[in-house]
């Protein structure tokens, strides 16, 4: 078995402009941060992005990298709507395609197992299928019933972030959800896991049930080992989401110079640098 880690600048020199790629986690939960700084720091642009959103989206968005969103909700969840995902689409600089979240699941999970489409009632008598006139319905060859025909979404790679994974890419949720990290990964092309930590393959199993190790090695071609990588969204067991932080990158999203100085301290120098700004601005939460 390979050895797969590498650096999360390794995942993004892997990556190209124009690509299709998946965002694992869901809202402001578990969510691939330190890649998605790493693409920050690079010069990638035209993308479209794949994924239960929240400030994966909202962060590419503001750098505008983002070509095209394919979403089910761009949340925060304690704050209901990203502001940078919100402000470009009432400036009109992003393509959409807006599904339900379970035809989004099923879009995934059609590409996943190499299907062109999948049936599904999700989406019927909304105005789903009115905003994206290209969803067609197909009947039931058995029976009377019309379905939604959701075509596959196949991404050319897949980022996730989970709990802890070995040096070959088998990856563990240690949890409540899952979400759908799985079938990002299935429908990709290349997929990169970030973890907390990166473990030998018998820990793994040591002390969780081995339904938690639910992305195995052959769906991974690398595996970053970034502590606090999902910062500032939660990777329950490990840490919550960062409330104070989150409505720190909130408010100085509604300032053009606020955010010129948010992105300054945060989002231009390296991972540890990020990982050094944030423990201050907890000192200087603490100390308030």
């Amino acid at each position: 078995m390979s050895d797969k880690r590498m650096t999360a600048d390794d995942v993004v020199a892997r990556l190209r402009s124009g690509m299709t790629i998946g965002i694992g986690g869901w809202g402001s939960r578990r969510k691939p941060m330190a890649l998605i700084r790493a693409i920050l720091r690079s010069d990638l642009r035209d993308l479209t992005i794949v994924s239960y959103g929240g400030a994966d989206v909202g962060l590419l968005c503001a750098a505008g990298r983002v070509k095209k969103v394919v979403f089910g909700f761009v949340s925060l969840d304690s704050i209901p709507l990203d502001p940078h995902f919100r402000a470009a689409r009432q400036r009109g600089e992003v393509e959409v395609a807006e599904y339900d979240e379970g035809m989004l699941m099923w879009g995934l999970y059609a590409a996943g197992i190499r299907m062109p489409f999948l049936p599904t009632r999700a989406g019927l008598g909304s105005d789903v299928m009115t905003v994206n006139p290209g969803l067609k319905t197909v009947a039931d060859p058995y029976g009377d019933e019309v379905f939604a025909a959701m075509p596959a979404l196949k991404l050319d790679a897949a980022l996730v972030h989970m709990n802890r994974a070995d040096m070959h890419g088998n990856s563990q949720f240690l949890g409540p959800d899952l979400y759908f990290d799985d079938l990002m990964c299935m429908a990709a092309e290349d997929s990169y896991v970030s973890c907390e930590q990166i473990v030998p393959t018998e820990e793994l199993t040591a002390d969780a049930h081995p339904s938690t190790l639910r992305i195995s090695r052959l769906l991974v071609s690398g595996v970053v080992e970034a502590p606090r990588g999902a910062h500032f969204t939660s990777c329950a067991p490990d840490y919550g989401r960062d409330e104070a932080f989150q409505r720190a990158y909130v408010n100085a999203a509604k300032d053009p110079a606020a955010w010129d100085e948010f992105s300054t301290v945060y989002l231009t120098g390296t991972e540890d640098d990020y990982q050094r700004a944030v423990a201050r601005f907890d000192t200087q939460e603490a100390m308030a």
